[in-house]
């Protein structure tokens, strides 16, 4: 599986990069909503890590536009911002998952678990 994670923090496209390395995922990041555009068009991943809060706008937002152009992708919104408000939101827009941060390793490997037991059961 392949995997895009779309967030302007480089500590933490570091380190989910690394974990999912670690479940066998090919990850590689962008840091704005712009560069997940370009990145999308070349290399369409079977699950998209977002962050939130990005230079160049919401990733709430952008939930759309990956799940027009992309609907198999999976959607995994990682952001600070953890409300039950926000929350609620992006999975009603097309999240799949959402994780607050910080987030720790079970629950990036726990979800990757369950994208992996989703993707084989097709």
């Amino acid at each position: 599986m392949k995997a895009l994670i779309i967030d302007d923090e480089s500590d933490i496209c570091y380190l989910l990069s690394t974990l999912l390395k670690q479940k066998n995922l090919s990850a590689t990041y962008v840091n704005s909503l712009s560069a997940a555009t370009k990145a999308l068009e070349v290399n369409v991943p079977e699950v998209v890590f977002l962050d939130n809060h990005l230079p160049d706008g919401l990733g709430m937002n952008y939930i759309q536009h990956i799940k027009l152009h992309h609907p198999e992708t999976k959607i995994v919104m990682i952001t600070a911002h953890d409300t039950p408000t926000d929350r609620t939101r992006a999975l009603s827009v097309g999240a799949d998952y959402f994780i607050g941060k910080p987030f720790t390793r079970d629950i990036i490997y726990k979800t990757v678990e369950q994208l992996t037991i989703y993707s084989t059961s097709k």
